[in-house]
């Protein structure tokens, strides 16, 4: 019994983009005359577009109709895909370890809250070759991080057992999701620290990370 299957966050993980999501939704909120905290914008970091809409809203005190948040939602994904497009910067060693543990044959999925229009322009930059399935945010039938259900959905569809393979991920949201479907994870925090907890390997970057560094967590 060895590693079955990596599965791959995006945002903070592989990209370095929760920076480039602070510009539409620190906008978004100046619209509705409010600031931003930090500690709400680390919350929003490995939810999805409706945990975020909502946490933005009350950041400013309003309490928003249906209406509201579906169009505040569709304007962050407007001005996100405009900062995506600009570029997106990778993190530590990310591009490396993608190029490694693909050419090593394991079976890789990505798994981000992004929904999939904002996901195929990333996408572009990240190579959707390298992967054999992608699991979205809007693609789980609402059962979002930190449910377990995208790392489910991701085992299902590679045929892999969840409890041999090792999730990647980088924020709390996300880290509860993959232990909680029955994976290793190999947290690699960005903007959010992560606490320590059952099966959670921790790494300060990307850098040297293969199939085997990744195998040798399922043994720990």
């Amino acid at each position: 019994m060895g590693l079955e299957a990596v599965l791959w966050d995006m945002d903070g993980t592989l990209l370095d983009s929760e920076k480039l999501w602070d510009i539409p939704l620190r906008e978004f909120t100046e619209k509705l005359g409010g600031t931003l905290s930090h500690a709400t914008r680390q919350a929003m970091v490995g939810s999805n577009t409706l945990t975020t809409m909502t946490l933005l809203f009350a950041e400013v005190g309003v309490e928003p109709t249906d209406a509201d948040l579906r169009d505040g939602g569709e304007w962050i994904k407007r001005r996100t895909e405009e900062v995506f497009r600009a570029g997106l910067p990778w993190r530590p060693g990310a591009p490396e370890a993608l190029r490694a543990v693909r050419d090593s044959g394991i079976p890789m999925a990505l798994v981000t809250s992004t929904e999939r229009g904002l996901t195929e322009v990333a996408l572009d930059t990240i190579g959707r070759h390298l992967f054999d399935i992608t699991v979205c945010g809007d693609e789980v039938d609402g059962l979002n991080k930190p449910l377990p259900e995208p790392y489910l959905r991701a085992a299902r569809s590679l045929g892999v057992d969840p409890t041999r393979c090792v999730a990647v991920e980088d924020s709390p949201t996300g880290v509860r999701s993959a232990v909680a479907a029955g994976c290793t994870v190999l947290v690699v925090p960005c903007d959010v620290p992560v606490p320590e907890g059952e099966r959670r390997v921790f790494r300060e970057t990307l850098e040297g990370v293969d199939r085997a560094t990744l195998a040798g967590l399922l043994d720990r």
